[in-house]
């Protein structure tokens, strides 16, 4: 995959926050410092029952000065947007930052997939990602930043873990991951 960034005159910062099945609390704290009129594109993922239709746009929406919506295919990544990574889908973004819904088999278990949208988000804005890893304890999510350091890019996002993130807990796997990532 060769990364074509041809958003030149969009150059705003995208933020990506992950977290899992309990990170709505992580997820909120973090959402609630942000003004309503905050500058970036916002990507909220929470794994989730794949099978249930996810409340988290309608409850972030209720708690936050942020404007929240779900994440629809077809979908472009706009600032002061919060998009929602719907439940049962992996999410990829593409190069014109739009999103992308698509379903898998068995690989990557985790729904939606953060190993998925932070690579593809890497590979589509590069230096622009912010993108943090709140809650976990599986895999998913720290194994990102490593398979954009193999991809080849020249970019650099950066992805990274909560340092402090009360009641949740920081995410096991990612105790070993790579705090930053260069994609070069």
């Amino acid at each position: 995959m060769t990364t074509a960034h041809t958003n030149d005159d969009a150059d705003f910062k995208i933020v990506a926050l992950v977290s899992s099945v309990g990170g709505l609390t992580a997820t909120t704290e973090v959402l609630d410092r942000f003004p309503a009129d905050y500058s970036a594109a916002i990507l909220v993922l929470q794994h989730a029952e794949p099978t249930r239709i996810s409340e988290l746009p309608d409850i972030l929406g209720r708690r936050t000065a942020v404007s929240v919506q779900a994440a629809v295919d077809g979908s472009t990544l706009r600032p002061g947007q919060v998009l929602v990574c719907p439940s049962g889908w992996h999410t990829l973004i593409s190069v014109d930052l739009t999103v992308q819904l698509i379903v898998s088999g068995a690989y990557p278990p985790s729904r939606p997939s953060a190993d998925l949208l932070l690579t593809t988000l890497a590979m589509a804005a590069g230096a622009r990602v912010i993108a943090v890893v709140l809650t976990g304890g599986g895999i998913d999510g720290p194994r990102a930043p490593q398979r954009c350091t193999d991809s080849g890019d020249a970019s650099s996002p950066q992805i990274g873990r909560a340092r402090r993130c009360s009641p949740c807990r920081r995410p096991r796997s990612a105790v070993t991951a790579p705090s930053t990532a260069s994609c070069r």
